[in-house]
């Protein structure tokens, strides 16, 4: 592969437009994090917007992603949702659960 096909293929995979790894594949934190929310965009239908967390366990990875559910004016008063989200090795999403809805301008403290 070239480096300039290489690149691309890098880039593509940060935004998760790019395929999913081959088994025995590790993919980077940034190509992980842009395919998890892809992914999570694409089952919900709603906007992932950030990954506030991010760690890798025993089966894979595991994050936890803001998702704008809905959108209001002022933005202030969105809806958010935060997801916890399992990914295996190669990064595909293997399951995803809600924790918690707020609203964009009044974020509770985490365990409140």
């Amino acid at each position: 592969m070239t480096d300039k096909a290489k690149q691309k293929s890098d880039e593509d995979g940060a935004t998760g437009r790019g395929t999913t790894p081959e088994e025995g594949d590790v993919p980077s934190p940034a190509r992980l994090l842009g395919m998890a929310r892809a992914q999570l965009a694409e089952l919900t239908g709603s906007t992932a917007e950030t990954v506030s967390s991010f760690q890798r366990t025993e089966h894979g990875w595991e994050l936890e992603i803001d998702v704008l559910e809905v959108a209001r004016v002022p933005d202030t008063t969105d809806l958010l949702g935060s997801y916890q989200v399992r990914l295996d090795p190669q990064g595909v999403l293997t399951g995803y659960r809600r924790l918690r809805r707020y609203v964009r301008g009044r974020a509770e403290p985490r365990g409140a």
